[in-house]
């Protein structure tokens, strides 16, 4: 299965720091008994009071961040939670890997590589297939692109629609 252009995202870069954790993107306080899109409105508060409305007004975003981000728990409603923000990808030197594998279940693109020099507001343009991030329309970076199967599990949406779709594939 050969994935093409459906994973290359463009947009705004809405800047992150280190170590942002799942309990700042979905925090605890807004949780019990709340639906997903108020959690959603509260996303990140703490770092930046104005962040989701601010994806809302832009019509989503890709964000970016430094070390560790997603690190401390394996809080699955913050992937959910950022896809309901219309976050279209996140671009980050390290994640937390409970939190990397719950994106990419999930249907959230994740792209690891050195982000210290975007800044917010510039436009970037992360190319899963190539591996490829560029800022401003200059390649910024080049990686070795994500394995043919998780490309295609985040082609289709996340794991269960792939495997609704493919039931009988085999990852070995």
């Amino acid at each position: 299965m050969k994935i093409q252009n459906a994973l290359i995202f463009s947009g705004k870069a809405f800047v992150l720091g280190d170590d942002v954790n799942t309990d700042i993107h979905c925090s605890n306080k807004y949780m019990p008994g709340k639906d997903v899109a108020y959690v959603a409105a509260h996303a990140f508060e703490q770092l930046d009071s104005a962040l989701a409305g601010d994806v809302a007004a832009q019509g989503g975003a890709i964000l970016v961040a430094g070390d560790h981000f997603g690190i401390n728990s394996s809080r699955e409603q913050a992937v959910h939670v950022m896809r309901t923000m219309n976050i279209r990808a996140i671009v980050a030197n390290s994640f937390g890997r409970q939190f990397f594998r719950n994106a990419i279940n999930n249907g959230l693109p994740v792209f690891e590589c050195d982000t210290r020099h975007v800044r917010a507001a510039q436009m970037i343009d992360v190319d899963f297939v190539s591996g490829s991030l560029k800022v401003d329309g200059v390649l910024h970076t080049k990686v070795e692109p994500l394995p043919q199967e998780i490309l295609a599990i985040l082609s289709m949406g996340g794991l269960i629609p792939f495997l609704q779709k493919y039931p009988d594939w085999n990852f070995a």
